[in-house]
């Protein structure tokens, strides 16, 4: 028996591309599509699918893990595979603690895919080792609590500004701008600009 399965992506083109891709698989039956996470909830009202692939960032309105959750609140829940280009630690927890069964990358092999669908319909919770050992790192691992004048601090670093020009921007000292990077340090546990930088985007504190 094939597994039933709406696809839900923004872009047109993209969207028939995995369409094309999960039609490939005998296993797999794509019975409705979607482009808006609010069009998803009634596709797959509609037509009881097995599992919904979504991709996270659907424009405006809800994004995949607000259809994750919508979804997963129903009596007869299917399973939600987030298939995306977006691989921070805080996006691939949000979606699990949504109720995701999976999470993919959208330069994943496939074949990867395919089987991914299928073993979603099946029960199983999709995460590569890799994916997985970040998911419990980042439970594990506190939430840094910045302020908003270290995340602009942080985001010139990103940009390659030395602090003197990053202190010329925001219009304070250089030493207030080395003050700032101490604590930005000290919460992210790091020891280096470059790790700043890592481990923010990693925590979904920059894009």
């Amino acid at each position: 028996m094939s597994a039933r399965v709406v696809v839900v992506e923004d872009h047109p083109v993209t969207r028939m591309g995995i369409i094309a891709l999960l039609r490939q698989s005998e296993q797999i039956e794509v019975v409705g599509e979607a482009g808006t996470g609010e069009d998803a909830i009634a596709v797959a009202a509609r037509e009881t699918p097995d599992v919904v692939v979504t991709d996270l960032r659907l424009g405006e309105g809800l994004d995949g893990v607000g259809v994750t959750t919508a979804l997963r609140s129903r009596a007869s829940a299917p399973a939600v595979l987030v298939l995306t280009t977006y691989d921070t630690d805080r996006d691939i927890v949000r979606a699990v603690e949504a109720g995701a069964a999976g999470y993919l990358l959208k330069d994943a092999d496939p074949a990867e895919i395919t089987s991914a669908v299928v073993r979603a319909a099946a029960g199983e919770t999709v995460l590569s080792p890799a994916l997985a050992q970040r998911v419990v790192a980042r439970i594990s691992r506190p939430q840094a609590d910045l302020s908003t004048r270290e995340v602009e601090i942080l985001a010139a670093v990103a940009r390659g500004l030395p602090n003197r020009q990053i202190a010329k921007e925001l219009v304070i000292s250089e030493a207030t701008v080395k003050t700032h990077l101490v604590h930005v340090f000290t919460k992210l546990d790091v020891d280096s600009r470059t790790a700043a930088v890592a481990r923010a985007r990693e925590d979904g504190l920059l894009s």
